[in-house]
């Protein structure tokens, strides 16, 4: 597995997450963000609190422009789960289990997140036929955020690895 072992490192993976954290600001499908993708990329590449600092910091940062919203506490655990994943990822880093984890994280956002829409909104009987009506309701959602998730981490995960190896940014392998 690849880690940034000089803080130039850190400061130029930090830029490219911060940076696709930004398109969260722009006109979008809805759940089509990168920032499922940064928590799987934070949590596979980087080392240490940063790498759960990064993808909260995005949201937080987006959700300034955004607005905050109930749903909050969910959504933040689900990317905070997400970078765990991204450290499952980093122990045996290939392109397998980045696209496990990608798929694993992206349905785990839906269970959870949709979970806390069923359980706090009052929109949905707290009943099992209401948790599966909201799930319903949810599924094109889902498809956004998978199809999100799927391109973002393309693009993290390819950009990083075409710059390691054009710029040999120093990387040790475990």
């Amino acid at each position: 597995m690849k880690i940034i072992e000089n803080k130039s490192s850190t400061f130029f993976i930090a830029a490219i997450i911060l940076l696709a954290a930004l398109s969260r600001l722009l006109p979008h499908l809805p759940n089509f963000t990168p920032i499922g993708a940064i928590a799987l990329f934070s949590g596979t590449i980087l080392k240490g609190k940063i790498r759960f600092i990064i993808p909260l910091l995005s949201l937080v940062i987006s959700d300034l422009f955004l607005g905050f919203y109930s749903g909050l506490l969910w959504v933040y655990s689900s990317f905070i789960l997400m970078c765990l994943i991204g450290i499952w990822i980093s122990r045996n880093y290939n392109l397998y289990r980045v696209a496990s984890g990608t798929i694993f994280g992206s349905i785990l956002f839906f269970i959870i997140t949709n979970f806390g829409v069923w359980f706090k909104s009052g929109i949905y009987p707290l009943t099992k036929e209401g948790l599966v009506n909201c799930y319903i309701a949810a599924i094109p959602f889902f498809r956004n955020s998978f199809t999100g998730d799927i391109f973002y981490v393309s693009v993290l995960f390819f950009t990083y690895e075409l710059i390691i190896r054009k710029y040999f940014i120093k990387v040790t392998i475990n």
